[in-house]
Formats: C-alpha cells, sequence, structure tokens
C-alpha cells in the first residue's frame, strides 16, 4: 500500500471523531489556542478537520509561528508502519453484503480511486468513513500538512496514541456493528455527501461548536441507530479526551508544544479546553 495513502487513512480518524463531535453543545468558540499555566510549557492547541479544502488548509501566519515556536509536533497518532492495520484478519466483504451492496462498494471504490481487491478486504468501519466522504481523498489533508509543516522546521513529531490504541478503538466494535456503518454509508446519496460535508465545513470555518454538534445528530445521528452512536461518541470522543489530555499536559512540563487533535476534542464539559483549564491553564483563542 503507498506510503502517502497509509498517511491518508492514518489520518481518517480524525474526520470520524469530527463526526462524533461534542458530546454537549458549549458556547465557546474557536479552534485555535495558547495555553498558559505556571507549571508547565505553553503549549498551543489547533482542531482539525480532515480535509484538503483550501478554505482549511490556508493557514494564517499565526499558526505557522507557533509552530516554529514550538519544540515538538503533537497529533493524535502517527502513520502507522504495517498496512495490514487496516484489512480485515480474514475473509471478505463478499460473504457479509448483498449483491446490490456490493455493487455499490466497487462503485465507490472506483470513486475513491481504490483497488475492488482493496475495498473488499478493508476493515468495515474504515470503508465506511472513506466511502463518507463526497471527493476521493488525497495526503493533503490539514493535519497532513500541519504535520509537513512542522517537520519542515526540524520539529519533534509525536503521536499522542499508539497506533494500536488509536485503530483498536474502533476495532473493538463488533463486525455486526460495523457492518451496519458501511450499510448507512452506502444509503446516503452523493448529493447528501456534498451537502453535509459542506455544512460541516462552514460550521468549522466559523469556529461554531454548537452548529458541529447539531450538525452531528442531524448527519450522522439520524444515521445509525441511537445505542450504536451513542457508543461511537463515548469511546471516539469522551473516553479518549482524559488520556490525552494528560498526556499533553505531561509532554508540555518538558518543552512547548503545538498540538493538532480533531475539532471535537476541544469543546464541551469533558473536551481538552475544559480539562486544561481545570488543571489551572489560562487559555487564549487565536487567530
Amino acid at each position: 500500500m503507498p506510503t502517502n495513502l497509509i498517511k491518508t487513512l492514518s489520518a481518517l480518524l480524525f474526520s470520524l471523531c469530527l463526526l462524533a463531535a461534542f458530546n454537549t453543545a458549549s458556547a465557546e468558540t474557536g479552534l485555535f489556542w495558547k495555553a498558559e499555566s505556571k507549571l508547565s510549557k505553553d503549549l498551543y492547541l489547533f482542531g482539525t478537520i480532515h480535509t484538503d479544502d483550501n478554505r482549511v488548509t490556508n493557514f494564517s501566519p499565526s499558526v505557522t509561528q507557533a509552530i516554529k515556536a514550538s519544540d515538538a509536533f503533537m497529533m493524535e497518532t502517527l502513520s502507522p508502519n504495517n498496512p495490514g492495520v487496516f484489512m480485515m484478519a480474514e475473509g471478505d466483504l463478499r460473504s457479509m453484503l448483498t449483491e446490490p451492496e456490493l455493487e455499490q462498494v466497487y462503485a465507490l471504490a472506483e470513486f475513491h480511486v481504490m483497488h475492488r481487491d482493496a475495498a473488499l478486504h478493508m476493515k468495515p468501519w474504515l470503508l465506511a468513513v472513506v466511502f463518507d466522504s463526497p471527493r476521493p481523498l488525497t495526503p493533503f489533508a490539514q493535519d497532513n500538512l500541519l504535520m509537513t509543516q512542522a517537520e519542515d522546521v526540524g520539529k519533534q513529531i509525536i503521536g499522542i496514541e499508539d497506533t494500536q490504541e488509536h485503530f483498536g478503538i474502533m476495532d473493538s466494535f463488533s463486525l455486526d456493528e460495523q457492518l451496519v456503518m458501511v450499510r448507512a454509508v452506502l444509503k446516503r446519496s452523493a448529493a447528501e455527501k456534498e451537502q453535509g460535508f459542506a455544512s460541516l465545513v462552514q460550521a468549522y470555518l466559523v469556529g461554531d461548536s454548537e452548529a458541529v454538534a447539531a450538525l452531528d445528530d442531524k448527519i450522522t445521528g439520524n444515521m445509525l441507530p441511537k445505542a450504536l452512536w451513542d457508543k461511537m461518541r463515548t469511546k471516539l470522543v469522551g473516553d479518549r479526551n482524559v488520556v490525552m489530555a494528560q498526556r499533553i499536559m505531561d509532554e508540555a512540563k518538558q518543552q512547548k508544544v503545538f498540538v493538532a487533535v480533531g475539532a471535537s476534542h476541544l469543546a464541551g464539559q469533558g473536551g481538552l479546553l475544559a480539562r486544561l483549564r481545570a488543571a489551572g491553564y489560562q487559555l487564549t483563542p487565536l487567530k
């Protein structure tokens, strides 16, 4: 599997987290923050969305300056060395889906420039994420570009989670649950995906967490059974925020860090902003 595709797929959990967005709507807006504490080095926190749309990849000078001013760049996880992490250990979708569903899989694989055999053997949850995008994915999404900026100026690149932790979250869903995700995506039309994407990007651009939360329930929440949707939100966002916040703060005690994480992790009562404040950090929104 090409390295660029590995980088693209490994970052896709960012977009899934954004769709599993805020546990609680928050009036707090802003996606780029500086956090300061007397017990820590300064840290920058940037909420990402996994797209190469130039409206979100045209970073402000303050973002670039913050990366340069930091000692290290932290992101949710690094690209796995083994592409097998994306594939089912055994079996393929031909024995799991109906013929009409398989025809949809083949058509979407072609649209996303994916080999049919790769699509048939990919873990269903990840295939659902790929196919839910209204356009072919590229390695030039926002989070990857930020990482490249950091690499270009010689910053240490750190994964907040290791690969096993990161992908193990979605791997923990049963095969039946993952197939529900795939079938839900197959039922969405190209127009529905494009409209949802446009609305999500617009909400992201204005940093409106309440709007993102509303879109969350409208798009993904209405697409999946409630029990599965609630489980996804807890596993993808709530549980991870506890661990991520502690690891970010631990690293910031040692060096100045720029942190790029899915925007869903920032807001809400259990979000990273609230957790940093509770730990004594003073937060300032940046442009």
